[in-house]
């Protein structure tokens, strides 16, 4: 397989962790503060807008019981935290965040609204597929989760939507331990699910029935080998930026198999300093900026230290992207 490396994005940094943070996930909000998840201190964090001209001051929300992963908002500023004990008894949670009356300086009161069947493992990325439904990554599952949140407010409902063996991890088998499956977008306009599995460096799609959210046929393979972490999908380009978290890229995969067959390096090669462990990403809310303009964290080597041993501080990340390359871009299946 061939590398390329395309025009440079422009990073810009947004705000700046301590050292040894892992910040986790991200979600942002309509007028572009973030909400981040820190994993190894099971804290939620508030980023203040930010002009892209200097950095701001991240604001700690919340600490938890469990660790915290993926966050997805399901209606304005209402927003699904999942949580996991990943290493213990890996019981595993989703927490409903509500800011719709929020104000900086104020105290959050999470809500636990679900607990996963004893089946759950280790909660990873999440992403809607229709209203009111969610889907969740469970890395050391090897599956994904389907909840179904009830219009009257009750109890939400978790079943296993899709079990592969492309989901899987190798445990035992890889020092640090690596994910399975990890994390998940919705392409609605390609009707597709896509999911990237982190041991075994696959980037995967399965078809989605648009009437009953279920997914349709055998997942197929988008590309390999790369160790993809999370992504940000342009529907319209037909690409996804997919974060490469210890390999500290950020690389442009097509949504079309087809079109994958070199490696498409957009951030980190050469090495960037600001861009190390880069683990999620989510476009920017304002105008214009969907398919352009993404927040990306980093965990700053926390989980894949660099040769020298020195971690650096951990990083939300303003990225701009160029032009979608011909050889990548493609049109709705």
């Amino acid at each position: 397989m061939s590398t390329e490396t395309l025009t440079k994005a422009r990073m810009t940094m947004v705000a700046s962790f301590p050292e040894n943070y892992f910040l986790e996930n991200l979600a942002v909000r309509a007028d572009n503060s973030v909400l981040i998840t820190v994993l190894n201190r099971r804290e939620l964090w508030y980023v203040p807008p930010n002009d892209a001209r200097q950095s701001v001051k991240p604001v700690l929300l919340h600490t938890f019981e469990q660790l915290t992963v993926s966050l997805i908002e399901v209606e304005p500023d209402v927003f699904y935290l999942s949580t996991s004990n990943v290493y213990t008894d890996h019981r595993s949670t989703f927490q409903r965040v509500d800011l719709r009356n929020w104000s900086i300086g104020d105290p959050i009161q999470p809500q636990g609204v679900l607990d996963f069947p004893s089946e759950a493992g280790a909660l990873n990325g999440s992403c809607l597929v229709g209203a009111g439904t969610i889907l969740v990554a469970d890395s050391l599952a090897g599956l994904i989760w389907r909840v179904d949140l009830p219009k009257d407010g009750g109890t939400p409902l978790a079943r296993v939507w899709l079990r592969h063996e492309s989901m899987g991890n190798y445990p035992g088998r890889m020092k640090p331990e690596q994910p399975g499956v990890n994390g998940i977008r919705y392409a609605a306009k390609w009707g597709y699910l896509y999911y990237t599995s982190t041991a075994k460096k696959l980037f995967m799609r399965v078809k989605v029935n648009p009437g009953s959210l279920d997914a349709m046929g055998e997942p197929e393979h988008v590309s390999a080998g790369r160790m993809a972490d999370d992504f940000c999908i342009d529907e319209h380009g037909g690409v996804a930026y997919v974060t490469t978290h210890r390999e500290n890229t950020i690389d442009c995969m097509s949504l079309d198999p087809a079109r994958n067959s070199g490696r498409f390096i957009v951030a980190g090669d050469p090495l960037n300093e600001d861009l190390i462990g880069p683990s999620s990403a989510a476009w920017g809310r304002l105008p214009g900026e969907s398919g352009k303009v993404a927040f990306v964290t980093t965990d700053g080597g926390s989980a894949s230290p660099l040769p020298d041993g020195i971690r650096r501080p951990a990083k939300l990340l303003r990225v701009e992207f160029g032009e979608v390359p011909d050889a990548l871009r493609s049109t709705e299946p």
